[in-house]
């Protein structure tokens, strides 16, 4: 593996599918004992994937005016 001359490497697929690393991700770079390792950070994007999830999956078939009037209807 080379490092460019900004500093970058390419992590290989297969690690980043099994360690769930995908664009966005946070990761860091931990020294011990002379050695480095990458390590994903937990916490970071686990919100933005819940709500991925959900991305295109309204079904109400109402115009957004329709939605307005509903939401600021006298109650």
């Amino acid at each position: 593996m080379r490092v460019t001359t900004k500093g970058q490497v390419t992590i290989p697929q297969h690690i980043r599918e099994k360690l769930g690393i995908t664009p966005a991700t946070e990761v860091d770079f931990v020294e011990e004992e002379g050695r480095i390792f990458l390590v994903k950070q937990k916490g970071k994007k686990a919100v933005t994937r819940k709500f991925a999830k959900l991305r295109g999956v309204a079904t109400v078939k109402m115009t957004t005016d329709e939605i307005m009037a509903l939401t600021r209807a006298d109650r």
